[in-house]
Order: C-alpha cells, then sequence, then structure tokens
C-alpha cells in the first residue's frame, strides 16, 4: 500500500505541476519544454527532501524519481506519435509580430509584457522593434526574429559604404501610456507626438508601442 501511494501522490504531484507551468508561461522555462521543466524541478525536490529526511524509506525516494523519469520518456514518445499530443504538452509558437506590426493580442496571451518583449528583442541584438519583420515566440521561451530587408546583418564595411552613427530607439508610448521623460529628452512634447499621430490624447490607449524615427523625425506605432 505504501508503494501505491507513493506512485499516486508522484502522479499527481507531476500533474499539478505541469498545470501550474502552463499558467506561468514559456517565459519561465526559456530553453526547455514544459514536461522537462516540471521534471526537473520535482526530482531536484524529491532528491533534495531524500537527502534530509531520515524517517521516509530511501526506496520511496527512488520509487518516485524513477516514476517521474518514466512519465518524462512516455510523454516524449507520445509527443512524437501524436501531433496534437505534442501542441497540448508544448503549446504552439506565437507571432510577436508579423510583416512589421506588432500583435498585441499574442503579446498577452505570451505572458510577456512590453519590456520583457524589449529586453528579449535586444538580447537578440534588436535594439529598435521597428527593424523587425517578423518575430515569433517559441515553445521553449525563446523569440525567432526576421529583420527587415534594410536591417539584414550586410555590414556597410562589407559595401564599403559610410553610415550615419548607431543610436538606440525612444519609445514614446508604451501600453497605452505616453512617456514624458523621452519626449523630453527626444526634444519634443505631447502637442507634436499627438500631431503625428493624428489622434487624441484619449486614443493614445489604443496604441502599444510608438517609438521615434529619429532619421525621418516620425513615430512609428503599433496598436493593441
Amino acid at each position: 500500500m505504501e508503494v501505491l501511494r507513493v506512485i499516486l501522490t508522484a502522479t499527481s504531484s507531476f500533474l499539478a505541476l505541469f498545470i501550474i507551468a502552463k499558467i506561468m508561461g514559456k517565459k519561465q522555462i526559456a530553453q526547455l519544454e514544459f514536461v522537462d521543466y516540471v521534471v526537473g524541478i520535482s526530482i531536484g525536490s524529491i532528491a533534495a527532501q531524500m537527502a534530509v529526511d531520515s524517517q521516509i524509506p530511501q526506496y520511496h525516494f527512488l520509487i518516485a524519481m524513477a516514476l517521474y523519469a518514466a512519465l518524462d520518456f512516455i510523454i516524449n514518445l507520445l509527443s512524437r506519435k501524436s501531433i496534437k499530443i505534442r501542441k497540448l504538452l508544448q503549446g504552439t509558437p506565437l507571432i510577436l509580430v508579423y510583416n512589421g506590426k506588432l500583435n498585441y493580442e499574442n503579446l498577452v496571451k505570451s505572458k510577456l509584457d512590453l519590456n520583457q518583449f524589449l529586453s528579449m528583442c535586444r538580447e537578440k541584438n534588436f535594439f529598435d522593434v521597428n527593424d523587425i519583420a517578423y518575430c515569433i515566440f517559441e515553445t521553449d521561451g525563446q523569440l525567432s526574429i526576421l529583420p527587415k530587408e534594410n536591417a539584414s546583418p550586410t555590414t556597410c564595411g562589407d559595401m564599403n559604404l559610410d553610415k550615419e552613427k548607431s543610436s538606440l530607439s525612444i519609445d514614446f508610448i508604451m501600453d497605452g501610456r505616453i512617456i514624458e521623460n523621452a519626449l523630453k529628452e527626444a526634444g519634443k512634447d505631447k502637442k507634436w507626438l499627438l500631431s503625428k499621430l493624428g489622434m487624441s490624447e484619449e486614443e493614445v490607449k489604443s496604441v502599444a508601442l510608438a517609438s521615434y524615427d529619429k532619421k525621418n523625425d516620425d513615430v512609428i506605432a503599433h496598436y493593441k
């Protein structure tokens, strides 16, 4: 009966951790699949308890760890056999930028906020979201980015061309809120911004992200 109890407890805790991991989102498990994340946490916790708890028989811990490993093997095997099971366990990629436009709805589904998204873009060496043609949030929590034609990796040095000094993009609006400090830094004001966008201050709430295009003295907006 004790062995059966360990098996039932380990299985139920596995399912609970898997559901919690799905709710928390992919950003919690970057470079790991949901199942790997759950198994890693579970086996690590069991091993830690095994090292300090002398009241529970050691073989109970070993049974639980072996069961988690077996569940991982079975689930990965089923995932390779069935597309539906694979989607259920691993999720599906989300397109965050499509044809140069931010997909705010998918950004919300990804459980990333704009600051996290922009930080992940910078990690991929994209400091301006307007240089991105397509961006996909993969099932392992990573971004795959396809740059626009004029932002391809080919360097000006390869073409013997001169280029203007690089600078960071300035975000004037994030999540429907005007960033006053950014406007001041760029030497602009709210009236200029609203004029460029052709909207009232109340309508700004519909803007997910608006960045300053310094070269053309313009504002590029992405809507919710």
